[in-house]
């Protein structure tokens, strides 16, 4: 497959692994890289010193490009630039911030900058930053998410309307068969979060895995819209959070009940009763743990299986 994403990152399959936190670390994006898609470090759950070590250990694991997320509201943002040129990568992916204000830097040292956008005209001021690639994320997405609660498949052809860079799907995506209905929306490739976070080499714990493999339709809900929009899978937590919402809890009292660590709590530390487990709709599709090579595999097989049998005519009227 060659493509204006695969040229862009010199990769092999159109396939980015999202830079989630607390899940995407080395051994993830090192697999993902090695097996054809871009592999991405989530550094939003890392200190400084433990970024540098994720970076030189994916290097060590993989001669593949590979990449980091970056969420511009980290408190460190100057101290992890610093460390990823020292460590020599040449793909980021910025989030949550204005994309002018590191994009041009980043480029002038050589790299690649691709920006993470719930919505049209955010993907407007992204191209207008000179961004290299534009990731839309639809609302179906696990984690921090949009306010518009807009769809990837309303998404991505309102933005290929409008914009001129490449364009990278994010939100609902698991499949081949869901990887081609994007791309035939106007997309050029796909970023995919959740699947992969149920990968046997996602950092995050093995309860919260468990909890990805048995997720059904109607399991994981948007909340917190007025604090910051997340989607999370319902437990205990979220009934705590949801039911104050309904009382008519205010934004002081909501951030007060979220406090500090609950993603930690939740992704990395296995508590299934008082952590956050963020996780995208997708998640009632998933039911098995996998390692990222099959992941990768099987997506590929069923997008060219779905591909083949458009071709062959067997949808026609």
């Amino acid at each position: 497959m060659s493509n204006k994403i695969t040229s862009l990152f010199n990769i092999k399959y159109p396939i980015i692994q999202g830079g989630m936190i607390w899940n995407s670390g080395w051994k993830l994006a090192s697999a993902v890289s090695n097996s054809g898609g871009l592999g991405l470090i989530g550094a939003g759950s890392m200190y400084p010193e433990v970024f540098r070590e994720h970076i030189q250990k994916c290097k060590q694991a993989t001669d593949k490009p590979f990449g980091v997320n970056l969420p511009m509201l980290y408190p460190q943002m100057d101290e992890m630039i610093k460390i990823l040129l020292e460590e020599d990568v040449k793909i980021v992916f910025t989030s949550a911030g204005n994309p002018k204000k590191y994009t041009p830097f980043l480029q002038e040292k050589g790299i690649k900058v691709a920006h993470v956008v719930p919505g049209l005209k955010f993907a407007k001021k992204v191209e207008d930053a000179g961004c290299d690639a534009v990731v839309v994320e639809g609302f179906e997405a696990g984690g921090h998410n949009g306010r518009d609660e807009t769809t990837t498949l309303c998404l991505v052809p309102m933005v290929k309307k409008e914009i001129n860079i490449p364009i990278i799907a994010a939100g609902g995506i698991a499949t081949g068969q869901a990887m081609l209905a994007t791309m035939i929306l106007g997309a050029d490739g796909v970023q995919i979060g959740s699947r992969f976070a149920a990968s046997m080499e996602a950092s995050s714990h093995i309860n919260f895995k468990n909890e990805i493999v048995k997720a059904k339709e109607g399991d994981t809900m948007l909340t917190l819209k007025e604090v910051t929009p997340v989607r999370l899978l319902k437990n205990d937590f979220f009934d705590k959070i949801d039911q104050a919402i309904n009382d008519g809890a205010t934004i002081e009292e909501q951030q007060n009940i979220l406090g500090k660590g609950r993603a930690k709590k939740g992704m990395f530390e296995g508590d299934l009763i008082e952590g956050e487990l963020e996780i995208g709709q997708v998640s009632g599709l998933i039911d098995k743990i996998e390692p990222a090579s099959l992941i990768i595999e099987n997506i590929i097989t069923e997008y060219k299986l779905a591909t083949n049998e458009i071709q062959n005519n067997k949808y026609t009227f």
